[in-house]
């Protein structure tokens, strides 16, 4: 525990020694609580806080605390009002107050969107019209927002609402899908397809016994041949719907593979249309990140790396390609550790800058709620170490970080306040 730490006086501080400050976040200049020093302008501007006495961590630290001098060392002056330290953390300050806003408004989008989709969900067989106008508009607000001239932020959502994962994975497909659409260049009437197509693309399942829909052990054969039988009800769906072919073809062909291992026909290559081809990869990282069964969930980057590495001949080279290229290598959801050692979560990650995500940091000295979200776009010398799994944590660190038990995501609106900068 850090409030085990042998203390010092701030006379001892050298370059090398691994510092824990006893202040509020708001009342040092440094990005942490906790850090190890790198410049005299650092040891300068802590012992100007006054603080007389700082804790070290020996096992973090390059070498050991000074020797006390025999004269006291003359206290630097404070630092001017607006030095260009204090300067920096005031707009690292701001940042994070706009990216908090930012979280909020997402959420709140996401939430409005979650209940569209169940709304759609319910009135298809008794107000179809309704339903479908519904769906429509819905899309197209999402293809109007994706299409503005600006980078995409992804966000990670909290799992709010349990038993409710059907609407959720419709969407998460639909926002990753449509995200993807754009990346790869393709036109907003394409995009649009990607999106009603990712809506519809799981509504055969509901012809499909519950007891099996739910079954968390595995199924049997008659179970999954009766479980694939989802892609075909749901183009007899569709069909009385009157969706276009294109969409249509979405729903039939979202697990069908360019090697032809997929189903239900075992078409293969260009006999899979475009829109089909990225519905069928963002489908099948939803469905890792969030099976039925929890404990059998992977973490969002153990599931792009099981894309890539074991399932790529499955799926249209360019497009998962930039599918990885746009989550980054750590998408949000992950559980990093940083290359101070520090703990943390991806929160969000820009489309533009994938290595560069906003990670939401465990320190116990700041409140959960108050929790920093560091963008790593700022910090020159900080970047993720790896990637751990959420079980590894101790305790208290998975409680602070909440990692999320199904990982959903959306997209921040244009105009919206705190776009990771």
């Amino acid at each position: 525990m850090s409030d085990s730490l042998p203390v010092i006086s701030v006379d001892q501080l050298v370059i090398g020694l691994y510092v824990h400050l006893d202040l509020r976040w708001t009342d040092h200049p440094f990005t942490f609580n906790n850090f190890k020093l790198k410049s005299p302008d650092q040891i300068d501007t802590i012992r100007s806080l006054g603080l007389e006495n700082v804790r070290y961590d020996p096992a973090k630290s390059d070498v050991p605390p000074g020797p006390v001098p025999t004269t006291p060392q003359p206290v630097p002056p404070p630092p001017p009002q607006q030095s260009p330290q204090q300067a920096a953390k005031l707009a690292r300050m701001e940042r994070l107050s706009k990216q908090r806003e930012a979280i909020a408004a997402t959420e709140r989008e996401f939430m409005s969107a979650a209940g569209s989709i169940k709304n759609i969900t319910r009135n298809l067989f008794s107000r179809p019209a309704e339903a479908m106008e519904e769906a429509n508009a819905l899309v197209t607000q999402m293809v109007e927002s994706l299409l503005t001239d600006r980078d995409v932020a992804i966000h990670l959502m909290n799992d709010k609402v349990a038993g409710e994962e059907v609407y959720y994975h419709s969407l998460n497909v639909a926002v990753l899908a449509m995200i993807l659409g754009k990346e790869s260049g393709r036109t907003p009437d394409e995009i649009k397809t990607i999106g009603v197509g990712s809506l519809f693309h799981d509504i055969g399942k509901l012809e499909i016994p519950e007891r099996i829909l739910m079954k968390t052990e595995p199924l049997t054969k008659a179970e999954a041949d009766f479980m694939r039988q989802h892609c075909a009800y749901g183009l007899t769906i569709t069909k009385k719907l009157g969706l276009p072919t294109e969409v249509l073809a979405v729903i039939a062909q979202h697990h069908e593979a360019m090697d032809g291992s997929g189903y239900p026909t075992g078409c293969k290559g260009d006999k899979i249309t475009r829109a089909a081809q990225v519905v069928a990869i963002v489908n099948a990282y939803d469905n890792l990140c969030n099976p039925i069964n929890l404990n059998q969930a992977v973490t969002p980057h153990e599931a792009l790396s099981l894309l890539f590495a074991q399932q790529r001949a499955r799926y249209e080279s360019h497009a998962l390609n930039t599918f990885i290229r746009c989550l980054g290598v750590f998408p949000p959801g992950t559980v990093v550790r940083l290359s101070n050692d520090m703990l943390g979560i991806v929160m969000s990650v820009n489309s533009s800058k994938p290595l560069k995500p906003a990670v939401l940091v465990y320190d116990p000295d700041i409140p959960k709620n108050e929790a920093i979200i560091v963008d790593l776009e700022n910090e020159s010398d900080l970047n993720i170490a790896k990637a751990i799994r959420p079980g590894q944590l101790p305790r208290p660190v998975y409680e602070y970080l909440s990692p999320r038990k199904r990982v959903t995501y959306y997209f921040d609106a244009p105009g919206q306040a705190g776009k990771p900068a």
